[in-house]
């Protein structure tokens, strides 16, 4: 198995109060999901090329519906990612006040477009539309994000299409950082439809023994403490400590949390003065579900950002150039998310 990259170990002092004396504690490996992306990126180069040989230049059509920030951070990075890749993208920007029948036919219209080969609906929607009937609308040989029912069941049964981007990017730091997963137990905190229960499945078919927990487990943190491999996505910033990590555990924080109150920053960081200044000046801080702490009990971990995050994008990327190639390419099964579950 490939050793993907990670920045060198490093020793943080601990002070003894009674003999007064300094142990080194040794820090978590970084697994640095940016150098992975890149990686990634570089793999698709020869895919892509492969597919402009045959006369095929893989589309994504972004839907992004009102004028919410985040969603527009969030689809310009991708937008951003096809155009250093080289593929097609189209940026649809329905208004706010459209309804749900509206939104079918936007994507209805993308269906039917012979040059798109992905459709990415941003969340979330207006509380007039229905996501639902939105996510099931999309066809999906298209599902780039995969979501649609037809893609969840085809990763169930083992017969994976389009996964999910996050789970499968997961699988790629874990598969490329030298992380071994059979065997292993697994403990996955979150169970959405978007990350908590694919990232179950994929992580199953990998042979590791899974625990998926939620907010109604007993005894969460005695629960986390038995897994090999932590995946954290509960949404809820810094709530993983040092409590819930066995040391030497494997720790995969897949939250993205924005903190703009003061005391909550001071709180979290209080260990980490660079990221405090980094706060003072912008007036916000991003941080995961886990506490930055956890770096002196973990054996490996990906740090928020530059672990998961550039992951997501990754994989769409892959997902896009998958469904190309099964559309209208050679139709080989191919692409990464294929064997992140294998």
């Amino acid at each position: 198995m490939q050793a993907g990259p990670a920045k060198a170990l490093c020793y943080h002092p601990l002070r003894n109060t009674h003999s007064r004396i300094e142990e080194p504690v040794l820090a978590a490996r970084i697994l640095n999901g940016t150098a992975i992306r890149d990686e990634i990126y570089k793999e698709l180069e020869s895919e892509i090329a492969s597919l402009a040989a045959a006369g095929v230049r893989p589309g994504l059509a972004a839907v992004l519906v009102g004028d919410n920030p985040a969603s527009k951070l969030y689809v310009n990075s991708k937008i951003a990612a096809c155009g250093k890749l080289g593929l097609a993208s189209f940026l649809l920007t329905p208004p706010a006040t459209i309804s749900t029948e509206g939104l079918l036919d936007v994507v209805a219209d993308l269906n039917r477009r012979d040059d798109i080969d992905g459709i990415l609906v941003q969340m979330p929607l207006p509380k007039q539309v229905d996501a639902k009937r939105i996510l099931d609308a999309v066809d999906p040989a298209k599902d780039v994000d995969g979501f649609h029912p037809e893609n969840v069941g085809r990763l169930v049964a083992a017969r994976p299409r389009l996964v999910a981007c996050t789970p499968a990017g997961v699988m790629e730091i874990l598969r490329r950082s030298g992380i071994p997963v059979e065997g292993a137990h697994a403990v996955v905190l979150g169970r959405s439809d978007i990350v908590g229960k694919p990232m179950a499945l994929l992580l199953l078919h990998a042979n590791a023994t899974v625990t998926v927990c939620h907010s109604k487990t007993r005894d969460l943190a005695g629960t986390a403490r038995r897994a090999d491999i932590l995946v954290a996505a509960m949404g809820r910033a810094a709530m993983v400590t040092s409590e819930y990590i066995r040391p030497g555990a494997t720790v995969i924080d897949v939250g993205q949390n924005v903190l703009s109150a003061a005391e909550d920053v001071e709180r979290i960081f209080a260990k980490f003065p660079e990221k405090l200044d980094a706060f003072r000046k912008k007036g916000t801080v991003l941080v995961g579900d886990v506490h930055p702490e956890v770096v002196e009990t973990a054996g490996a971990y990906t740090p928020v950002p530059g672990g998961v995050g550039p992951l997501t994008i990754a994989m769409l990327m892959s997902n896009t150039v998958r469904a190309a190639r099964l559309r209208r390419g050679s139709g080989q099964n191919r692409g990464h998310a294929a064997r992140s579950s294998s």
